[in-house]
């Protein structure tokens, strides 16, 4: 039987790993939650169109869920600030299901693409909602030295289940259960991570009443918050820059390699799915550099600089060599490890503004909404100017991206001494009207 001691000395380990005991089964709740969310990113789109729909309607769908979840990501931070963290990740999780069963029973199923719009787009708010609203939780309750790390856990899960498991189940369920059942199934994990948060994790606080005046004053708040540190909008722009190139990449990138360079489309997607493990691996890894190595440096170099290198590279290496599959797949691994070295701006803007953790969250959450816009948008110059100047301009956004990362640095931002005991951090605002 266990000590109670070697029960101690886990807990501290753990706790020292950036995951606070009180919220070790949020972790998996996210990850139940996003493998969920994520199951229908591999096919979706293919099943409408065989279903009868035109590529245009699809585009639109697609559209209005990307507007909505940058919408929902603003008020995932902006409502916990008001309502706590725990209430935000339960409505968020109940959004989700009932919005999935309307997209399937009365849209999927009838085939009425106007009910298919409509329900997937306030099922998109759900996402954010319960995954951003832990996200809060977390720089909350997370002590500020290892809130690096803790952030790159969170991180690591929230893709791991997004992005991999659900990918793994997909294919090795879509055969068996078709696409329909595998969209079903989807409802499933939701549930167990909605059912995690609800029974297992507990806020500081017991429950309170929210008001309307609660609501508008965490709402105000993540707007003025811009004004009153003026960083927590520079940290947004930033994250903006992060992920921009990858959005962009998914539009022209694909067609360049497999028409114009000669990589096969298995050669390419093997590339692109090696690049996606190195980010899950470079979320995490990102987090304990930055608590050692220092968090704006971290981002700046690792994540700016890096980026800008590996972009160029991406374009030039194949140029040079052609369609040399492990030259480009090295260069693929760089570029998602750079990507994943942003991760520290989770941990830095909450920082920036310490009586305001979830109003800076949410300029950081809408920042991540707006690059799926303006990747999209860069893209669509390489028609007019060619693949090369693009390729130089998102290396130029790194660039002043990593300029914009050296003006973050302010008293607290670094992490202490990682030898000093953990403390908790200090008593915040927002859990007064926690669940």
């Amino acid at each position: 039987m266990a000590s109670p001691d070697s029960g101690r000395g886990l807990s501290r380990f753990i706790a020292q790993q950036g995951i606070s005991r009180p919220l070790a089964w949020g972790f998996v709740a996210l990850t139940l939650f996003m493998v969920g969310d994520g199951i229908e990113l591999s096919f979706l789109s293919t099943y409408l169109t065989d279903r009868g729909h035109d590529a245009g309607s699809v585009a639109l769908l697609f559209t209005v869920y990307g507007i909505v979840v940058a919408l929902g990501a603003w008020l995932a931070g902006a409502l916990a600030e008001a309502w706590g963290p725990k209430r935000v990740m339960v409505i968020g999780g109940g959004i989700w299901i009932v919005f999935q069963l309307v997209f399937l029973l009365l849209g999927v199923l009838p085939d009425s693409f106007a009910v298919i719009l409509t329900a997937y787009a306030i099922r998109a708010i759900g996402y954010p909602l319960f995954a951003y609203g832990f996200l809060v939780w977390v720089t909350l309750s997370t002590p500020s030295q290892v809130l690096g790390r803790a952030v790159g856990w969170y991180w690591f899960f929230n893709v791991m289940g997004l992005g991999v498991i659900s990918g793994y189940f997909v294919a090795g369920t879509i055969d068996q259960l078709g696409p329909l059942g595998v969209l079903w199934s989807s409802l499933a994990f939701v549930t167990a991570g909605l059912a995690i948060v609800a029974l297992l994790l507990r806020s500081q606080d017991g429950p309170t009443t929210v008001t309307a005046a609660d609501t508008l004053r965490g709402l105000a708040a993540s707007i003025t918050i811009v004004g009153e540190q003026p960083k927590v909008g520079i940290a947004g722009v930033i994250r903006i820059i992060n992920t921009m190139s990858y959005y962009a990449f998914a539009v022209f990138l694909n067609v360049h390699m497999v028409n114009t360079i000669g990589f096969t489309q298995a050669q390419w997607s093997s590339i692109w799915g090696t690049m996606l493990l190195a980010n899950i691996v470079a979320n995490l890894l990102s987090g304990y550099l930055s608590d050692r190595l220092g968090r704006v440096a971290v981002v700046a170099w690792a994540g700016g600089f890096a980026c800008a290198l590996s972009v160029l590279a991406l374009y030039y290496a194949p140029q040079a060599l052609g369609a040399h599959l492990p030259a480009v797949m090295a260069v693929g691994v760089v570029y998602g490890f750079a990507l994943g070295m942003f991760c520290p701006l989770s941990a830095i803007v909450p920082l920036l503004a310490p009586a305001n953790k979830g109003a800076a969250i949410a300029v950081l959450n809408l920042g991540a909404g707006l690059s799926n816009f303006a990747g999209p948008l860069v893209a669509g110059l390489v028609p007019a100017v060619g693949v090369a100047p693009v390729i130089w301009l998102l290396a130029a956004l790194y660039i002043a991206g990593m300029a914009l990362t050296f003006t973050l640095r302010a008293p607290g931002i670094e992490a202490r001494d990682h030898r000093e005991p953990l403390t908790a951090p200090a008593p915040e605002p927002v859990p007064a009207a926690a669940v």
